[in-house]
């Protein structure tokens, strides 16, 4: 039987016949062969001949089958972020990409296959440890079965890497890709090369309250379910996957003396990270765990350059089957689920608002509803909830608050209402506690208490509101974890110790940079009240520029990110897409509708140009403002264009188009086509346009794990 933790130290072996991975420190475990150029895997118990060590590397993320070779992936640099119950935890800072064919085959979609990956990893914040399951919580790790390896007790929602996996996961189960066989032999001396990773957001700070010394972590998870960016994914799928979910875990840990950055000492003997015990004081960990999602029916928001894109909400009835799969998910992993939905209530918002309180009427058995108004809002909190509990859907609790116009002028204190209206939930859905068993070398822990709710928090974004108020119920939680222990006393709150203050406040506000980041391309707004307590003006201007960061990066600079997410998650398949044809990223786009935009922008410059130069002593100017006037007209006229057929001028994922945007963009084209003006231009002289241009604007293949 192979080692239930993967190795913390491989070497690549290069031959022209094979890769080979060995681990150094395990002279006995077997050698994993990777046949280049057929990318079949085999297990080797002895020295290979003919090969050359080539690296060390840190681990392998995978191997990825793109148009013309396979890829191996491999960590080339990770980073520790610190110790987390006694296990180091890295950040993966760098990567490198193996071909199995000897001499690489260059295309130009092969190359763009390369580059969306390669930008994708770059961005993209993953973290693994070798001796601790990242992807599930506490709660969830002190249920699982310790003699199993540590992929197998993955949460496959959080295990990221899994597509790319999933060659060494099958052959570890005995299934032969190539033939569709399954042999039902378990090759468990595959299992300590498969290291699985999160997407997301990890803190590590070893710090004190009221003089107590504790580890505070912050762990956010995003789901590799439904994943991508911002206007490119929203609502739910059929699977029940909501896009932007993530699980994000506050940790508080007692009594550790194992939090510093130094080398992990001890083989499996050791994987409980005890080295051993804190003056004779059990080690004790509390966590809290809170969720965020989108609006589960389905609705899009349709990109056509303007600042705010136009809102789509399908009827209610159409998602109910999938919001029902989203739920059971949801009930069955957290218990009773508080809904928290923080969007307006009026404009534009309220007919999302609107579907998630018509579909949770539908879910839950007699539905119980109830208003609260003051002078600000007619309808400043709204419950909803099953009168009692009959079946499953009766465990969810919706409870609406109107964030903007109740924190309107800088009013954050009013939050406290929201609060109010979720203490007897937070109280009643405790937060899980465990000790440390002392001795246990497999790392168990004594549960002493456990979750048994969750906190579901969503504005339109699932960012800057939803940060906020997930900040707020982390310190509320924090603060009881704190007077049970003792470390406070009644009436005392973990916000009176100010060094322990700051250090809550920056690491919340940090994640909620990084998942706005990862999900809008930018930092989160309102962080500067999350960090100080107050809104500021410096904090004003970042959330303005960040907003027009926002907007570009949406346009222009969403469509390759959604690529390169569809490629890693195995969303696309190149090598068996439908999509045939080559140059698949080529801009098929009528020639002038491309040239508008260089059109704009030579006008500006001559204008500019024309406007800053001297006309000599005597010659007329006339010649000059005609000039003037005549590329202030064209660049306006190329402005109002790309204005009003915004569609055409998104930069649109080119594997996995949604089908809204497809449509739009067809749309848009026949638009421009009966202008009077060009119309008859564009049809005259585009090029294969209707066709090549739906070759990527057809939804692509998709792969359910």
């Amino acid at each position: 039987m192979g080692s239930l933790f993967p190795f913390r130290d491989i070497n690549v072996h290069a031959s022209t016949s094979h890769y080979a991975f060995t681990s150094p420190s395990s002279p006995s475990a077997q050698t994993l062969v990777v046949e280049r150029p057929s990318g079949d895997l085999r297990m080797s118990d002895g020295a290979l001949l003919g090969t050359k060590r080539v690296s060390s590397i840190a681990g392998i993320l995978g191997i990825i089958r793109l148009g013309l070779d396979k890829y191996i992936i491999t960590i080339t640099k990770a980073q520790p972020m610190g110790r987390l119950k006694g296990h180091m935890v890295y950040k993966i800072i760098a990567t490198e990409f193996l071909p199995l064919r000897e001499r690489t085959l260059h295309d130009p979609d092969e190359d763009t296959y390369l580059n969306l990956l390669k930008t994708f990893l770059r961005s993209g914040p993953m973290y693994f440890s070798y001796s601790i399951d990242l992807t599930n919580s506490f709660q969830r790790q002190a249920h699982a079965d310790p003699s199993i390896p540590l992929w197998k007790r993955a949460d496959d929602r959080f295990f990221w890497n899994k597509f790319v996996q999933s060659d060494l996961i099958d052959f570890a189960s005995g299934q032969d890709r190539g033939a569709g066989i399954r042999h039902g032999v378990h090759q468990g001396g595959v299992d300590p090369f498969i290291l699985p990773v999160i997407f997301g957001m990890m803190r590590i700070t070893n710090t004190q309250v009221k003089s107590v010394p504790l580890t505070f972590i912050l762990v956010t998870r995003r789901s590799r379910h439904r994943a991508g960016t911002r206007y490119l994914t929203r609502g739910i799928d059929e699977q029940g996957h909501v896009a932007n979910f993530n699980e994000t875990e506050q940790i508080v840990i007692v009594n550790d003396g194992l939090g510093g950055l130094g080398g992990f000492a001890g083989g499996d003997g050791m994987q409980n990270g005890r080295i051993g015990n804190n003056n004779n004081h059990d080690l004790q960990i509390m966590s809290y765990v809170q969720t965020r999602g989108s609006v589960p029916v389905y609705w899009a928001e349709v990109n056509s350059l303007r600042y705010t894109p136009n809102l789509h909400v399908r009827s209610v009835e159409a998602a109910v089957d999938a919001c029902k799969r989203h739920f059971d998910e949801q009930i069955r992993l957290y218990g009773d689920n508080y809904l928290v939905n923080l969007v307006n209530q009026k404009g534009r918002e309220e007919s999302v608002k609107n579907a998630y309180e018509s579909m949770i009427r539908v879910l839950v058995s007699s539905p119980s509803e109830s208003k609260q108004a003051d002078p600000v809002t007619d309808e400043k909190v709204h419950l909803l909830e099953a009168s009692r509990e009959i079946q499953i859907y009766d465990r969810l609790h919706y409870v609406y608050f109107d964030f903007h116009n109740e924190t309107k002028g800088l009013r954050w204190h009013r939050a406290q209402i929201l609060l109010d209206q979720l203490k007897e939930g937070l109280v009643q859905g405790q937060y899980f506690r465990g000790v440390d068993l002392l001795g246990d070398v497999q790392g168990r822990f004594e549960v002493r208490k456990e979750q048994v709710a969750v906190v579901r928090t969503n504005c339109m974004d699932c960012l800057d509101r939803t940060n906020v108020v997930q900040t707020m119920l982390a310190r509320w939680t924090l603060t009881r974890q704190l007077l049970d222990l003792g470390v406070l006393q009644p009436g005392q709150s973990a916000d009176d110790d100010e060094v322990f203050r700051d250090v809550f406040r920056n690491v919340w506000a940090d994640n909620a940079d990084v998942v706005s980041k990862s999900y809008s391309g930018t930092g989160a707004l309102k962080t500067d009240f999350t960090r100080t307590g107050q809104r500021t003006r410096a904090g004003m201007a970042q959330d303005f520029k960040n907003s027009l960061t926002r907007y570009v990066k949406n346009n222009f600079g969403d469509g390759p990110r959604q690529d390169g997410f569809d490629l890693f998650l195995g969303v696309y398949l190149p090598a068996t897409s439908s999509v045939g044809t080559n140059a698949l990223f080529k801009d098929r786009r009528p020639v002038l509708i491309q040239a508008i935009p260089y059109l704009f922008a030579a006008s500006l410059f001559l204008v500019l140009v024309a406007s800053l130069a001297r006309p000599r002593s005597g010659s007329t100017t006339w010649p000059l403002r005609v000039f003037v006037i005549l590329w202030t007209v064209i660049g306006g006229w190329c402005l109002h264009f790309i204005y009003n057929h915004g569609m055409l001028y998104v930069n649109w994922p080119k594997l996995n188009t949604p089908r809204w945007a497809s449509e739009g963009y067809q749309e848009a084209l026949g638009n421009v086509r009966k202008d009077k003006f060009i119309g008859s231009f564009v049809v005259r002289h585009e090029r294969g346009v209707s066709n090549a241009r739906l070759g990527y604007l057809e939804e692509g293949k998709k792969r359910t794990q």
